[in-house]
């Protein structure tokens, strides 16, 4: 089943592509035989050498475009640039997330909470998704079918929320979760084709889940292609009822 029925030459976009699941989508979109052109997103070179060394291979097919989702100026930059070479995107997966770094790890108490790192997670996971939706309406807004995803988290889920901490990254993913909810009852107006969803992705194997993979039942560990083959399918199931939802890999909708 493609991903793109009835579309001759599809056009998509991931976000965050450099590394994870977003390298793990490009390689393979790039196994749609309907997608004529992928551009994808990285924030550093040095980190992209995967990605930069897949352009060389389909020079035709895949476009690098640096881009900080934090700094709207760079993301309007990427745009442009996509609009000098195409008006329609069919897909649109937005990967970039953050959880920890060295010097910043998720909050076990109220004690820890201090108010710059919370901000960087809203920043990067709640606010750059946002000023996605807002500036890629023009070319997603057009007479085929178009999807937005953006991965999300369960831990995201206000009523699932039993065990407590990481507080910043639960909140910034619940934003997300109402930012992007709020933008598809927008989008059902101005870009009726368009799909909104939100996906949970599951335990994948990557560098934002490895420091706490020690305690995972093997089962519940997913690898990278896995993940990518879970999401695409529930992005080949959508209906035009399910703009504005939130996705388990399996699925299943999730509570908010």
């Amino acid at each position: 089943m493609s991903l793109f029925p009835g579309i001759a030459n599809a056009s998509a976009l991931i976000v965050g592509a450099s590394r994870g699941i977003g390298l793990g989508f490009v390689r393979r979109l790039l196994q749609e035989p309907a997608l004529k052109m992928l551009f994808v997103t990285y924030r550093r070179p040095d980190s992209a050498a995967a990605l930069l060394a897949l352009a060389d291979q389909f020079p035709r097919r895949l476009h690098c475009l640096p881009m900080d989702i934090t700094d709207e100026a760079q993301i309007a930059t990427a745009i442009a640039k996509i609009q000098t070479t195409t008006q329609r995107l069919h897909l649109v997966i937005n990967c970039v997330g953050f959880l920890h770094d060295g010097a910043q790890q998720p909050e076990k108490s109220l004690r820890q909470i201090q108010a710059e790192p919370l901000l960087r997670y809203f920043q990067v996971n709640s606010v750059g998704a946002i000023l996605l939706a807002k500036l890629l309406l023009p070319l997603l807004n057009h007479s085929e079918r178009s999807r937005f995803a953006t991965l999300s988290a369960k831990i995201g889920s206000i009523e699932d929320n039993r065990l407590g901490g990481w507080y910043g990254y639960r909140a910034s993913k619940a934003a997300l979760n109402m930012l992007l909810k709020t933008a598809a009852i927008e989008y059902r107006r101005k870009s009726p084709q368009t799909l909104v969803v939100m996906l949970h992705p599951g335990t994948t194997d990557t560098q934002l889940s490895q420091p706490f993979q020690r305690n995972l039942p093997p089962e519940q560990l997913f690898s990278v292609e896995r993940t990518v083959e879970q999401l695409i399918e529930v992005l080949q199931n959508l209906e035009a009822t399910d703009s504005g939802a939130f996705f388990s890999w399996d699925g299943s909708r999730l509570p908010w």
